[in-house]
């Protein structure tokens, strides 16, 4: 019998067995899909690596750092910047601290006010201030409320930081923690977005090869978990004296009724095949006219350039709005709208796939990273719908479960 059986094998749970079996301690992993990694998946479609929703690692989560083997990921950065459709052209902002070449575009883009600039640079500032564990220590409100307060003018929010820190919160209301904010803006400042060459399935799978073989049980969805045992969908009863469930709020509320229900923000993610990259260079573009239903656009074989075959490109688009009509017809409007920010080529993209993302990320509020307790005596929930909703947060609270279990 294990010492401890998993439910889950996202990066929760993974990290909460890698952590596990570096103390000795032997780890069932069971999972009800057919691979690891949770809500963190690629799909190959036509010789084109499609994440599940357009996501990326930043270098700097420190729990991250701890168990990934970064240049084994082969990640592929993100320029320190992006580009803004407005007033009906392309303009650059980037981070002059790490693009100094694009300072005068930058300075220049109409995004906000010289002032504004500068108070990117303060804002930024105080999120790298003081312990990290300070940045969920301080007084909560909302991002939008912490953006006013430091004296961004409105321009500045709807065409630069709404759509920017909405694409992250998959929030466009910008309702999320001001602590998610300075948690956020502190990684972008002490590292880089990125992706890993073969996408972002490769996290988990990293993670997963790290563990003794035979931890992980796919195909295996467990319908129950009481004390001592764990009971699957088969039938099938395995005695655990301790468990952690590890999948995402929705499902483990379901086996574990003392959990509060999880909200979750959606997004729909498209994806089309076109000739050329309408962007030449790995930077976010986003929509910053405030009208139409695009939130940002990426090309993800300019960041890296096994996503798309030789000779092709393929670009991600993320919408953060209910839009009407089959898949089918928001990938019409989705070409007719960025036709008018590339020009008419766009109109020959080949519309590979959609996916509607009802659960991409959890509501969290207030924003805490409480210390683990078990829900049940020997029973234990992870994920990142108890911290941080990021790859951070559902690695960290992976780790410290594990710890808490060991304790």
């Amino acid at each position: 019998m294990p010492n401890v059986v998993i439910v889950g094998a996202g990066l929760a749970g993974l990290t909460c067995a890698r952590r596990l079996q570096a103390r000795g301690q032997t780890c069932l992993i069971l999972d009800a899909g057919d691979a690891v990694g949770g809500r963190v998946r690629t799909d190959r479609v036509d010789g084109f690596q499609l994440d599940r929703g357009f996501q990326v690692l930043l270098t700097a989560y420190p729990t991250a750092e701890r168990w990934l083997d970064y240049d084994a990921l082969s990640l592929c950065r993100f320029s320190a910047g992006a580009r803004v459709w407005c007033k009906g052209a392309m303009h650059v902002v980037s981070d002059p601290l790490r693009e100094p070449s694009d300072l005068l575009a930058t300075l220049t883009a109409p995004v906000g006010t010289l002032a504004d600039k500068i108070r990117i640079a303060t804002l930024r500032s105080a999120a790298r201030g003081g312990a990290l564990d300070e940045v969920f220590a301080r007084p909560e409100t909302t991002a939008l409320e912490a953006l006013q307060a430091h004296g961004f003018s409105a321009t500045m929010v709807e065409r630069f930081l709404r759509p920017w820190l909405g694409g992250i919160f998959l929030d466009d209301s910008l309702s999320a923690s001001n602590r998610m904010l300075m948690f956020v803006l502190r990684m972008f400042a002490e590292g880089y977005a990125a992706v890993p060459a073969a996408g972002m399935q490769a996290i988990p799978e990293q993670l997963a090869a790290g563990l003794a073989p035979g931890t992980v049980r796919l195909n295996a969805p467990v319908v129950a978990v009481v004390v001592g045992v764990v009971t699957l969908q088969s039938g099938e009863r395995l005695a655990a004296d301790r468990v952690v469930v590890a999948t995402d709020g929705t499902a483990a509320a379901r086996l574990l009724t003392e959990l509060p229900p999880t909200s979750w923000r959606h997004v729909t993610c498209l994806y089309f095949a076109a000739p050329a990259s309408p962007l030449g260079a790995p930077v976010l573009a986003l929509n910053g006219s405030c009208a139409g239903l695009v939130n940002n656009v990426a090309v993800m074989s300019d960041v890296a350039s096994h996503y798309a075959p030789p000779g092709q490109a393929l670009v991600s688009v993320s919408v953060l709005k209910d839009a009407p009509g089959d898949d089918a017809s928001i990938a019409e409007q989705v070409q007719a709208e960025l036709a008018g920010w590339f020009g008419t080529p766009v109109r020959g993209w080949r519309w590979l796939r959609s996916y509607r993302i009802a659960q991409a990320l959890p509501v969290r509020w207030p924003l805490e990273r409480p210390a683990p307790i078990p829900v049940r005596p020997g029973i234990w929930a992870a994920g990142d719908f108890l911290t941080t909703p990021s790859i951070e947060g559902a690695m960290e609270i992976g780790e410290r479960v594990a710890d808490a279990v060991l304790a």
